[in-house]
């Protein structure tokens, strides 16, 4: 589904190449933030000897313990993918 959003300003600023370098900032944040949320994600992996998506299975049934690290780990799991939708929604940006 296409997206079309109108700007208007007053300004003599050239608007367009302000609006494509915020695009642009936001990709670079969103692409430290998944970094970061992935090495997060691989420490978890390599303490606990299972992949993300096997605990996500797991965590969902009900079949591991509660503890401050499966919650904290389901929550990473959730930020990367909230995160990855974002850059992916910028990705296709194209600015007229």
């Amino acid at each position: 589904m296409a997206q079309q959003v109108t700007i208007t300003t007053e300004t003599s600023v050239a608007l367009k190449a302000l609006v494509e370098s915020a695009l642009q900032a936001e990709v670079r944040m969103l692409d430290l933030s998944l970094q970061r949320t992935r090495q997060r994600l691989d420490a978890f992996e390599q303490q606990y000897n299972q992949s993300s998506q096997e605990f996500e299975k797991r965590f969902i049934a009900g079949e591991t313990e509660e503890s401050f690290d499966f919650i904290e780990w389901a929550g990473e799991l959730h930020t990367y993918r909230l995160l990855d939708g974002q850059r992916q929604a910028l990705q296709g940006v194209e600015v007229h």
